[in-house]
């Protein structure tokens, strides 16, 4: 007698994926590159402790499609860096996974060939490819961690993670968050909701147990310690969210929380109306709240690329225009460089007065 199978009816196939520790061995991390990326999680911990003075600008395409376009841009980042470290310590935006309400193109690890080949092994490959090149060139990484998988696969090379705002609210993303091994960001709601963000930041704090991959990529239960960096970025929602106005009832929900009032601005999204012209008005704005006595903004976030603007994702992909984004619309590089010297020059004598207080 045969019975109905119960189990799989909708998956059409199941394919081999390299363990984590197999790619680490076929994509290693040299010790000086692994030293630079303790050393920008350790100054990321710093900035949010208020031991360094300085703020955080995470800037760079909204999502990663072109490696080598990538790490032109990383280069010009670096020498960038270098010239307003005394105000903004940069981390390279570095978006490989991409969050869909409905559908389009999930990223550079899903669909590296962006054909929906979905060649998952080598997008994974890649990625961690281009994050070892970005860490020798000594330029630090922020990406969305959205695939619990992933983790266990890049996380030796990232300096600073965000929780967007449509995973904000997942308990299997807090609970990944609080094993993650670098400060974490989450986004507030789709809605302008900061609760859901306050609650997570509250939720990874404390220790967890879950089910996860170990290196070797076998099931396991995970016991974390809970992770002490997480902090609010205010993406905006229905409406703008980086006014001085509600930047004080964000601190005082903080406050009243318990948690440290730290605030990350992202300047795209919603609160600029998803108009890339716009964010650099947003910017300066939250540098002017600064310069005005703010404490609680430590960090701002921007969308940037080589070119200005986005495209559609083309048949023939070499038909693509060269550092310009397929995602979201992005600020150009000129724009960038500018708005950047212009605002760490601006914000200089706060900070330096701030060193001053702090020792």
């Amino acid at each position: 007698m045969s019975f109905p199978a119960t189990e799989n009816l909708n998956v059409a196939a199941f394919e081999a994926m390299p363990s984590p520790r197999e790619l680490h061995e076929r994509v290693p991390l040299a010790d000086a590159a692994a030293e630079f990326v303790a050393a920008a999680r350790n100054t990321l911990c710093r900035v949010l402790d208020r031991t360094d003075p300085r703020l955080l600008v995470i800037v760079g395409p909204c999502s990663i499609h072109d490696p080598a376009a990538a790490l032109d841009y990383a280069q010009r980042l670096r020498a960038l860096a270098a010239a307003v470290q005394d105000s903004f310590y940069l981390v390279m935006r570095v978006y490989f996974e991409k969050p869909r309400t409905v559908s389009g193109w999930k990223g550079f690890i899903n669909d590296p060939h962006m054909d929906d080949s979905f060649q998952i092994a080598e997008g994974m490959e890649r990625a961690r490819r281009f994050l070892v090149d970005l860490a020798a060139l000594g330029v630090p990484a922020a990406t969305e961690a959205l695939d619990p998988a992933s983790p266990q696969y890049l996380g030796d090379l990232i300096a600073w993670y965000a929780i967007g705002a449509r995973t904000s609210e997942s308990q299997t993303h807090r609970e990944m968050a609080s094993g993650l091994s670098a400060p974490v960001g989450f986004k507030n709601a789709t809605d302008g909701n900061i609760g859901v963000a306050i609650n997570a930041i509250r939720s990874a704090r404390a220790p967890h147990t879950f089910l996860g991959i170990t290196s070797e990529g076998t099931q396991a239960i995970v016991r974390t310690r809970g992770n002490r960096y997480g902090h609010i970025v205010l993406r905006g929602g229905q409406s703008p969210n980086y006014d001085t106005a509600q930047v004080a009832l964000t601190e005082q929900e903080l406050l009243q929380a318990g948690l440290s009032p730290n605030l990350v601005v992202d300047c795209a999204h919603a609160n600029s109306m998803k108009k890339p012209e716009l964010q650099p008005l947003v910017f300066r704005d939250c540098i002017h709240q600064i310069i005005e006595g703010n404490g609680s903004i430590v960090g701002l976030m921007l969308e940037s690329n080589i070119v200005a603007g986005n495209q559609a994702i083309p048949e023939d992909k070499s038909r693509l225009i060269y550092g310009c984004s397929v995602t979201d619309p992005c600020i150009g590089w000129d724009t960038t460089e500018k708005l950047i010297r212009e605002s760490a020059a601006a914000v200089a004598p706060v900070l330096r007065l701030r060193h001053q207080k702090e020792q």
